[in-house]
């Protein structure tokens, strides 16, 4: 930059400063956090946040407060934005596109509180992530799973008969690029949402890198009309009941409810439960799927006031939710419930109930180790954020977070087994360690 830019800059500067003359940037940044913590207040009470909103609030200090250290200083990010966006008017080569510029500002905003599970949803993110728990979409019929703190998504199951299985794409697959976009650059919601759902009968192109190859693939997946059962069950060998289930979502508890109800009807004597590669999702789901395995009166545990603790949560105020089971349902059978690394979230707080009251075995590898609550907070115009607000804790207190858990049984899955698109049951060995664990304990 010459000398003249440069005087000119501190012109800007200078000007900017005296004058307090805001313009797009201004009313961009203003707007932004007026009315995100606006928005705390005015849903954040059913979300359980009502009090980070109030807090926040409270701080904005008067015109020409003293800005404390652990409050944003608004009037300076205002000045210095105007700053930028009259430097960017002057010297930048390209168009500038206002809207992407805005919405990187609340993006960014999120990013600055260090999270990666709290994030901005554009009005375009959020219309299409508010679709994702009916069971029922236009994909591919992959499951994947990112890592929040790299943004790798690696393909963690292939549905039977789907587009995605016809494509070759193989579980283990590292989703490199979906549609020119880097996959680790956006949120795995976001990337599912607008690069691979999409029209039916429409093509999505990815590349992947293939670990046990050690190359790069270029696929041509076709999107179509998904319907995912989030729950499948069988009756296996020596009346043992299996139940996978891939996810919880809203419709997940009647088609686990009917699944134990079908295998107790034909006679189960022993039941396995598969949450393996299982991310989570609704915990109201999985909190009514342990109860309706678990009595309703154990006593064990002081915050369930003499019903059955499946689960509580705690903000940073110590203020949380119980939930306790109350369905009057119990299911009688010994019970082993199969874990891996990919295990998460709503996976973990059903896991740790049924661990923690002995009722049931827990087989495999220890589980990812997620124990932290998101709340989505729409913001009035279109857009949300996700804010992490609590951890959750098992009936005995224990803080999974970062640590998950560790099972009973500790069996990795066999080498050979780990990149099949489709494993028989017959074959598979941690299940079939989750079924003798079952038989030695009889």
């Amino acid at each position: 930059m010459n000398q003249k830019q440069d005087e000119e800059i501190k012109r800007i500067e200078k000007e900017n400063i005296s004058q307090g003359k805001s313009r797009f940037w201004a009313g961009a940044v203003a707007g932004a956090l007026v009315t995100a913590f606006a928005g705390l207040i005015v849903v954040g009470m059913s979300a359980g946040i009502y009090l980070f909103g109030k807090r926040v609030m409270s701080q904005q200090p008067e015109s020409g407060g003293e800005v404390q250290e652990d409050q944003l200083d608004y009037q300076g990010i205002v000045n210095k934005m105007n700053l930028i966006e009259q430097i960017v008017d002057q010297y930048f080569l390209y168009d500038e596109d206002t809207e992407q510029v805005e919405d990187f500002i609340y993006r960014g905003m999120m990013a600055g509180l260090d999270d990666p599970y709290s994030t901005y949803y554009s009005q375009e993110d959020y219309s299409s992530l508010k679709e994702t728990t009916n069971g029922t979409y236009s994909g591919i019929g992959a499951m994947i799973s990112q890592n929040r703190l790299t943004g790798q998504s690696t393909i963690v199951r292939v549905f039977e008969g789907s587009p995605a299985l016809e494509a070759g794409l193989r579980p283990g697959d590292v989703i490199y690029k979906v549609e020119g976009q880097l996959a680790s650059e956006e949120n795995l919601d976001v990337l599912v949402s607008n690069y691979i759902k999409g029209e039916e009968g429409t093509f999505v192109q990815m590349t992947v890198y293939r670990e046990s190859e050690k190359e790069y693939v270029d696929l041509s997946v076709e999107r179509r009309r998904i319907e995912v059962p989030t729950v499948e069950y069988r009756m296996l060998e020596d009346q043992t009941g299996y139940i996978l289930v891939t996810e919880f979502d809203v419709i997940t508890v009647e088609q686990f409810k009917e699944a134990v109800d079908d295998l107790q009807g034909q006679g189960m004597k022993q039941l396995v439960i598969d949450l393996r590669n299982n991310p989570g999702g609704v915990l109201d789901s999985a909190v009514e799927m342990a109860d309706y395995l678990l009595p309703d009166n154990i006593s064990t545990y002081e915050k369930g006031e003499g019903n059955t603790l499946i689960v509580y949560t705690a903000d940073k105020n110590g203020q949380g939710s119980v939930y306790t089971a109350s369905d009057g349902h119990q299911v009688d059978v010994p019970v082993a419930v199969v874990v891996n690394e990919g295990s998460a979230s709503a996976s973990e707080v059903f896991t740790g109930a049924l661990k923690d009251y002995d009722k049931a075995l827990v087989v495999g590898t220890t589980s990812y180790g997620k124990g932290i609550v998101q709340n989505l907070v729409p913001l009035g115009d279109g857009s949300a954020i996700k804010l992490t607000t609590a951890h959750y804790y098992t009936p005995s207190g224990f803080d999974l977070h970062e640590k998950g858990i560790t099972p009973d049984v500790e069996v990795e899955l066999a080498e050979e087994l780990k990149t099949q698109a489709v494993v028989e049951i017959t074959e598979d060995n941690q299940i079939q360690a989750a079924v003798e664990a079952l038989r030695e304990g009889e």
